[in-house]
């Protein structure tokens, strides 16, 4: 399947830049990204997917509500296994789930919009990539590792530039 397939993609640039990052680099905060660290925003896009996950069981997705494993942010090793699991896992049967949020700091009221798994599962996917362009922009500043030209951006993006390049 065509999603299964960009997943992996995403997933393994992913996973090699943080194999190349020290584990000082993974935990450094970035002034450009507000002191936030790469760990933490691995940790972001992990814990989204272990939500859709367990939203996947009952029925009912709220990001909001995700579980933080703070060692994720600051064991690559543990972000690494996850997204390992997570991939293996993400490809189930598409069904209906109702994604609960709220918009508003200022209230507790409860949003709720009907989707889909695989609308969740693509969600994921696109959140994924820019967040990887917020994870390159601290790996500049924080490590001199090289990064491939198209780590944290969006397929579209890709094609658009491939095509006025012709």
């Amino acid at each position: 399947m065509q999603l299964q397939q960009t997943i992996w993609n995403i997933f393994a640039q992913l996973s090699s830049s943080l194999e190349e990052l020290s584990p000082e680099e993974y935990m450094q905060p970035s002034q450009v990204l507000l002191k936030a660290t790469i760990g933490q925003h691995v940790r972001h896009i992990v814990e989204l997917f272990l939500c859709l996950n367990e939203g996947y069981e009952t029925g009912i997705v709220n990001y909001d509500k995700r579980k933080r494993d703070y060692r994720i942010e600051t064991d690559k090793s543990i972000a690494a296994g996850l997204l390992h699991s997570i991939y293996n896992e993400i490809m189930k049967p598409d069904r209906k789930v109702m994604l609960e949020a709220c918009y508003n700091e200022h209230s507790e009221e409860i949003l709720t919009i009907e989707s889909n798994y695989y609308r969740e599962v693509v969600y994921n996917l696109e959140h994924t990539v820019h967040h990887m362009a917020l994870i390159r922009v601290g790996i500049n500043e924080v490590s001199t590792i090289n990064l491939p030209e198209g780590y944290g951006m969006a397929s579209s993006t890709i094609k658009y530039r491939q095509a006025c390049a012709q």
